[in-house]
């Protein structure tokens, strides 16, 4: 199965479309929590794993939906970091499965090329089997110059430990380190821009299926501007019309948060022309935590 589906719309499956198009405001960045893969495969008697390969399939078919929307940034939950707790059997299924799509991915890089699309992985990348950081770091690093699309794929992902892992970014460096930050430079946009989402704006819309109103530790330093749709449907069984349902909902309560994003972002241009947030110091030390980054994947490519 491949990353994104040829997913064939009906005569008023496209009027739909371009009438959502036409009619409002398109989100820019959409985070979907594919909840409900297991109560499905029990629901059909299927195995668990057979569940979640339903639940990949699914997600091409929404990647076609978004990328047809115009729609530039796609967030998925995939591993949360919780689910090491369940069973071996279904941890270790699970990550066979991201083994065979990572494997696809790579076998159909020139498809995502076409497309524009980048991959990349938020999460704990070191806590996975070494042969899947391999395939993950390459998908990462082969896919890297694509910009029409970006899927950020959180995998052993959750928010605290995200909150977690920006803190020792800023801790770890070296006191030998030119131009080391000073305690006035740590604050809240610091630490947002040590976060695994560093390069991405936080999701316009949140999209979770399966009846569950919760956030389950996903994204929660980034969705204080976010509309929340849920869903009582499971994630295999989400149609086109459950999709622009939720487009439909962002258009409509979007107008509610405008005010504040406004504002939001009034603040950071003050305090960028005050030089709080964009001083010497931070910009290099970002762009070496950008670098460190960037070689880690290297690092796990090559083992």
């Amino acid at each position: 199965m491949s990353w994104v589906s040829d997913y064939q719309y009906t005569w008023l499956q496209r009027i739909a479309f371009q009438t959502l198009k036409l009619s409002g405001h398109v989100p820019y960045h959409i985070a979907f929590v594919m909840d409900g893969n297991r109560r499905f495969a029990r629901s059909k008697q299927l195995d668990k794993i057979e569940g979640h390969s339903r639940g990949f399939s699914k997600l091409a078919d929404v990647l076609r939906w978004c990328l047809d929307m115009g729609i530039r940034e796609v967030t998925t939950f995939a591993f949360s970091i919780e689910n090491f707790k369940r069973s071996s059997e279904e941890v270790n299924g699970l990550f066979n499965l991201a083994r065979e799509k990572f494997t696809k991915l790579l076998a159909e890089c020139n498809r995502l090329d076409e497309h524009g699309i980048r991959i990349r992985v938020i999460g704990h990348i070191e806590l996975l089997p070494e042969d899947l950081q391999r395939l993950i770091a390459t998908a990462m690093l082969r896919t890297e110059n694509n910009n029409k699309l970006f899927l950020n794929v959180a995998f052993a992902y959750t928010s605290r430990d995200e909150i977690t892992q920006a803190v020792e970014s800023v801790l770890s460096q070296s006191d030998k380190d030119t131009d080391t930050l000073q305690p006035t430079d740590i604050n809240e946009r610091l630490l947002d821009a040590c976060l695994y989402t560093r390069h991405s704006p936080p999701p316009d819309l949140v999209f979770r299926t399966s009846g569950e109103t919760r956030l389950s530790d996903f994204l929660m330093w980034q969705l204080s501007t976010s509309v929340l749709y849920f869903t009582h449907v499971l994630w295999p069984q989400i149609t086109i019309w459950n999709f622009l349902a939720s487009i439909l909902a962002y258009q409509r309560d979007r107008c509610h948060l405008q005010d504040y994003r406004n504002r939001s972002r009034l603040e950071s241009k003050e305090l960028a022309k005050a030089g709080e947030f964009y001083s010497g110091r931070v910009q290099n030390f970002l762009e070496k935590l950008d670098n460190s980054r960037r070689q880690l994947l290297i690092r796990m490519a090559s083992n």
